[in-house]
């Protein structure tokens, strides 16, 4: 599966801002678009080039895409079916891409960023309404149970971030049952629960053009 494994505090830079893809790294750590903050290669030193309408509406769709660490061919399709679907299309697309299992996994506290969920998802470490799944984009429904597999239990990164979690809380629409290394989708996200900051409508405006 073909997968962005360079830096990836170099995407942060391009983008222009943070996009805590590092997870929890990204708030000890000093960041490098604090100490550079200007677009990595040779030429990213000079000024940031004034975006037109195109470019706007293209930044904001990979920075979304970056931050949920999908394919372009891959988040298209999300864009699709969001777009089928009755209701606000860029709302639809941020829920979708919120109930990814690779997300939930890391929005329950059982990884420190999406890329160590997505890797704990691939491995096997987890299950869902008992049965294993290792799809990160396998998406989860309401009333599913994801869980640590048994033998998965004593893996330090996942009991570090259980303790993480704990202290920071998780979003509204899941439940977490810290001793039990398990969490239940109580409902779909709203986009007031969704801590991404995006504009969605540029990224339909950019698809609709």
């Amino acid at each position: 599966m073909a997968r962005y494994t360079g830096p990836v505090c170099r995407l942060c830079r391009r983008e222009g801002e943070k996009l805590f893809l590092k997870g929890e790294k990204c708030y000890t750590e000093k960041c490098p678009v604090d100490r550079r903050p200007y677009p990595p290669g040779q030429h990213g030193q000079g000024r940031r080039p004034r975006l037109t309408e195109y470019g706007i509406h293209l930044r904001e769709k990979q920075k979304l895409r970056r931050i949920y660490g999908v394919l372009e061919r891959q988040f298209r399709r999300y864009y699709q079916e969001a777009s089928r679907r009755k209701g606000v299309t860029g709302e639809t697309l941020l829920q979708l891409l919120e109930c990814r299992l690779d997300n939930v996994v890391y929005r329950l506290g059982f990884a420190p960023s999406r890329a160590a969920a997505r890797q704990l998802v691939m491995h096997g470490h987890f299950t869902v309404n008992g049965k294993k799944m290792d799809i990160p984009s396998a998406r989860v429904k309401v009333g599913d149970v994801i869980a640590v597999r048994e033998r998965s239990r004593n893996i330090a990164m996942i009991k570090e971030s259980v303790q993480a979690a704990q202290s920071r809380g998780v979003p509204d629409w899941l439940e977490l049952d810290a001793d039990g290394l398990k969490g239940t989708v109580k409902s779909l996200p709203t986009r007031e629960q969704i801590d991404v900051r995006v504009q969605e409508h540029l990224i339909v405006e950019h698809y609709s053009r």
